[in-house]
């Protein structure tokens, strides 16, 4: 089953650390990535750009397209990580190793099923799917 671990954190915090410690747990997350990946457990891995950068699209009766998220949340999304377990308890394990690699102390996990009818695939991970029933 494929699951997608969502890392949350405050922008203000992780934009505020020094480059060095950046770096450090960016090469934390590759270790983790290299491992996964040679398990067969790793999808895409995604670090979203800044909520700066985003636009959002509000759909009623007319539509609203506006800078930024407008979330009024503390912690905003900062990227995910899609994984191929075959158990919940083996999901929790990696999320765990994720949120030792980035230091943030919440992570959502949920499983995902791909929304393709084109029936595309996630290299190394996924045969083509359809959704077709």
């Amino acid at each position: 089953m494929l699951y997608s671990v969502l890392i949350y954190d405050s922008e203000a915090v992780v934009h505020a650390r020094p480059k060095q410690e950046d770096d450090a747990l960016v090469a934390r997350h590759v270790v983790l990535q290299k491992k996964l990946a040679a398990q067969g457990k790793l999808g895409p891995v995604l670090r979203l750009m800044p909520t700066t950068t985003a636009t959002t699209l509000r759909q009623g009766d007319q539509q609203v397209i506006v800078d930024g998220p407008f979330a009024e949340t503390k912690e905003q999304l900062l990227g995910l990580y899609i994984i191929d377990c075959e158990t919940l308890e083996e999901a929790l394990e990696i999320t765990r190793q994720i949120g030792h690699s980035c230091g943030s102390r919440s992570l959502e996990l949920r499983p995902v099923a791909l929304f393709n009818p084109g029936g595309a695939t996630l290299p190394g991970i996924m045969p083509a799917v359809s959704v077709a029933q």
